[in-house]
C-alpha cells in the first residue's frame, strides 16, 4: 500500500531535520547567509584573505545568489513539488545526500584556490544538476506539465552559475559579469512567476478569514501573462546589453508593469498581518529595482552595483525570508501569525537594503548594512531553527 506523505515522514527514523526538504535547506541556507556575511565583513577589514579563486566581491555575490538562494530554492521546490504532483516528498538518505552535495559546493568554492581549477565548478554545479534531475522525474511521473516552467528557470539558473565560474576562472570581474546578471534575472523571473501565484492566494485567504470584502485580482489573468511575457523580453536584454539606453527605457517600462501588477493584489488591506504584507513589500523591490537600474542607464549615475542590490538583497533576500518564515510556521504545525521577532527580522532586512543603497549616495554604510543583514538572518536561525529540528506534532501531520 502506498504511503502518504505524513506516513513516509513518520517512517523516517533519523533526525527530524531530514524528514522534509525545507528543513535542512532553509536552516543551513540561512546559516550560510550569516557565515558568508561574517567572512565578507572580515575580508572588507583586511582581517582575512579568502582562499578562493574568486575575487572577494565575486565570492560574496556568488555565495548569496548561487549558494544561499540555491539552498532556499531546493527547500521550496522539494516542499512544493509533492503538492504539485501528488507524489511523495524526498525524505531521509536521499535528502541527506542532496544536502551534502550543496554543502560540498560551498566548501569547494571557498577553498578553490587550494584545489585544481576544475574542481570547484564541478562540485558546485553537481548540486543544481542533481536537484533538477529529481524535480524533472517528479514532474514527468506526476504528469504535472504546467510546472515545467519552474524546471526551465532552474536550468537557466544553473547555466548562469556555470557562466559565473567560467568568467571568474578567466580572471574577469564576475560580480558584474553576464553570469551574475543571468542568475539575478532568472531569480527575478522566479519571484514574478511563483510570487504571482502565492501572493494573491495568501492575500485572498487572509482577507476572507478577517471578513474584509476586498479581494486581490485572481492570479495568472491576461494582464499577468503580459507582465511575464515582458520579463522574457526585457530581462535577457538587460543580461546582454546592460548599459544600452534602450535597455534603460525597457527596464523602466518593466517596472511600471510590475508596480501595476502589485497594486492589483490589494496589499494595502493587509497591514495588520506581517506574514502577508511582507510578501507585497518584497515584490515591490522588483519594480523599484527595475526603476533604479533603468534610470541609472538613462541619467548616467553609474550606481549599478547599488541598484542591483535592490533585486539581490531586496527582492531575493526579503522574499526568501518571507517564504521561509511562513512555510516553516505552516509545515511545523504552528499558527500562521508573525510574532515580534519575525517583524524584527523583516525590518532588519529592509534596513540592510536601504543602508547598502545609501553607500553610493553619501557615505559608506557597508558595515551597517552587514550588521542589519546579520540581525535578519541570525534572527531567523534563532527563532525558527528549533522548529526545523523538531518533528511536526502528530495531530497536525
Amino acid at each position: 500500500m502506498a504511503q502518504t506523505s505524513a506516513e513516509q515522514m513518520r517512517a523516517w527514523q533519523g533526525p527530524a531535520l531530514f524528514s522534509y526538504g525545507f528543513r535542512p535547506f532553509f536552516l543551513f541556507g540561512t546559516i550560510w547567509a550569516v557565515v558568508a556575511m561574517l567572512v565578507w565583513l572580515a575580508a572588507l577589514t583586511g582581517a582575512i584573505d579568502l582562499p578562493t579563486r574568486f575575487d572577494p566581491v565575486s565570492w560574496h555575490a556568488h555565495e548569496f545568489l548561487f549558494g544561499y538562494l540555491g539552498a532556499v530554492l531546493a527547500g521550496f521546490l522539494l516542499t512544493a513539488v509533492p503538492n504539485w504532483t501528488g507524489r511523495l516528498p524526498m525524505v531521509g538518505r536521499r535528502l541527506v545526500a542532496l544536502f551534502t552535495l550543496w554543502a560540498l559546493g560551498r566548501i569547494a568554492v571557498f577553498f578553490s584556490a587550494l584545489l585544481p581549477a576544475v574542481v570547484a565548478p564541478v562540485v558546485d554545479l553537481a548540486f543544481p544538476l542533481v536537484l533538477g534531475g529529481m524535480i524533472l522525474r517528479e514532474i514527468v511521473a506526476g504528469k504535472n506539465w504546467r510546472n515545467l516552467i519552474v524546471l526551465a528557470m532552474l536550468a537557466m539558473f544553473t547555466l548562469a552559475n556555470s557562466l559565473f565560474h567560467y568568467e571568474a576562472l578567466r580572471g574577469n570581474y564576475a560580480a558584474q559579469g553576464m553570469g551574475l546578471r543571468l542568475g539575478l534575472a532568472t531569480a527575478v523571473m522566479m519571484i514574478a512567476v511563483i510570487g504571482g501565484r502565492i501572493i494573491p492566494s495568501f492575500t485572498r485567504n487572509w482577507l476572507a478569514r478577517t471578513n474584509n470584502p476586498a479581494r486581490p485580482a485572481s492570479p495568472m489573468q491576461r494582464f499577468d501573462k503580459l507582465v511575464l511575457l515582458a520579463g522574457i523580453v526585457v530581462l535577457p536584454l538587460w543580461v546582454v546589453q546592460p548599459l544600452d539606453r534602450l535597455t534603460g527605457i525597457a527596464l523602466v517600462l518593466f517596472g511600471v508593469l510590475h508596480l501595476a501588477r502589485l497594486l492589483r493584489w490589494q496589499g494595502h488591506h493587509t497591514l495588520s498581518e506581517p506574514l502577508v504584507w511582507v510578501l507585497h513589500v518584497s515584490y515591490l523591490f522588483i519594480p523599484v529595482g527595475a526603476f533604479a537600474l533603468g534610470l541609472d542607464q538613462l541619467v548616467g549615475n553609474s550606481g549599478t552595483a547599488s541598484a542591483q542590490h535592490l533585486w539581490m538583497a531586496g527582492a531575493i533576500g526579503s522574499m526568501t525570508l518571507a517564504v521561509m518564515t511562513r512555510a516553516t510556521l505552516g509545515h511545523t504545525g504552528q499558527e500562521l501569525v508573525a510574532n515580534r521577532i519575525t517583524v524584527v527580522i523583516y525590518l532588519s532586512l529592509f534596513g540592510a537594503v536601504l543602508a547598502r543603497l545609501s553607500t553610493s549616495l553619501w557615505l559608506d554604510m557597508s558595515y551597517v548594512s552587514g550588521l542589519l543583514w546579520l540581525m535578519a538572518f541570525a534572527g531567523f536561525v534563532l527563532a525558527y531553527g528549533p522548529a526545523l529540528f523538531r518533528q511536526k506534532p502528530a495531530n497536525r501531520a
